[in-house]
């Protein structure tokens, strides 16, 4: 345990085996028997490309960890408290931590820097655990590290707060399935495969719900829980339809890139093409356009 928490990006590592072995339950046990739909199915170049996104995202992570570490070590010297970790303080920690992730996870479907980065999870049409290796190299650029800070400054150790991110990261691949149906009581507190469902939908009432890590509550507090009353419909509005890691990666950075680049845009126009609601920053450039032809 003291080496994972000396060196937290082992962790999923260490769990890897464990991934691996819940994909190949969910492939044969509940897709070669016919139990699971189309859209649950394990598709070779799709299973492909996530893989690589991971080992891409895995790999930003490592090169920018160093910078983002010793930013950590310089707020943790301004910390508010001494804090000494004990089993009840580390599970403080991991709630405080989920809160921020809410947080984040909230900003990245809200913010259109953030979703640039977020979307590559979202852009597949299918679901099954594979889907939860679909992470974005983007991630550091767009800002995630941001959010953890405020627990650093409180005053945890900064490599026990990244063993707790890495560590919450690796809890949410089990909700990316449609293997499990429900949990009875626990979906009342706990965020579930039924919770998350909902959360990669585009289904007019799913879209922009349930951004849980491990805990559904802050959803319930803040307006945005939405249970899973009808079939799921997986994917994006404007889906990418490609299975090249770095078109998946890198497609929403380039039409943001055209957006915010079109001549004749005032600063605050260019600003809402970065910083708006994804659909409301290109939506509102579109139509404002529109106008000035008419």
């Amino acid at each position: 345990m003291t080496e994972l928490i000396s060196h937290p990006e082992w962790l999923l590592l260490v769990l890897a085996p464990v991934f691996f072995l819940c994909m190949l339950g969910e492939y044969w046990v509940a897709l070669r028997r016919g139990k699971l739909g189309d859209n649950a199915r394990y598709y070779v170049p799709e299973v492909l490309c996530n893989f690589t996104l991971a080992g891409l995202h895995q790999a930003a992570d490592l090169l920018t960890g160093l910078l983002v570490a010793k930013v950590y070590l310089w707020w943790f010297g301004w910390r508010l408290f001494d804090i000494e970790m004990s089993v009840s303080l580390f599970l403080l920690l991991m709630a405080a931590q989920d809160f921020c992730y809410y947080w984040f996870h909230r900003a990245s479907h809200r913010v259109r820097w953030m979703w640039a980065a977020h979307v590559v999870h979202h852009s597949s049409e299918r679901m099954n655990f594979s889907t939860a290796f679909r992470q974005s190299l983007m991630y550091p650029l767009a800002g995630m590290w941001l959010f953890w800070l405020p627990l650093v400054v409180i005053g945890f150790p900064p490599q026990w707060v990244v063993f707790v991110v890495l560590l919450n990261l690796g809890l949410q691949f089990f909700v990316h399935t449609q293997w499990i149906k429900t949990l009875g009581p626990v979906e009342w507190v706990f965020n579930t495969p039924s919770h998350h469902r909902v959360h990669h939908g585009v289904n007019p009432q799913y879209i922009d719900k349930n951004y849980a890590g491990i805990l559904i509550i802050w959803d319930k507090l803040f307006g945005t829980f939405e249970p899973e009353s009808e079939p799921v419909r997986y994917g994006i509005p404007k889906p990418v339809k490609s299975f090249n890691p770095l078109v998946v990666t890198f497609a929403e950075w380039q039409q943001m890139w055209r957006d915010v680049t079109q001549p004749d845009l005032s600063f605050r126009q260019r600003w809402r093409c970065l910083f708006a609601p994804p659909g409301h920053a290109q939506g509102h450039t579109t139509d404002e356009q529109a106008s000035r032809k008419r």
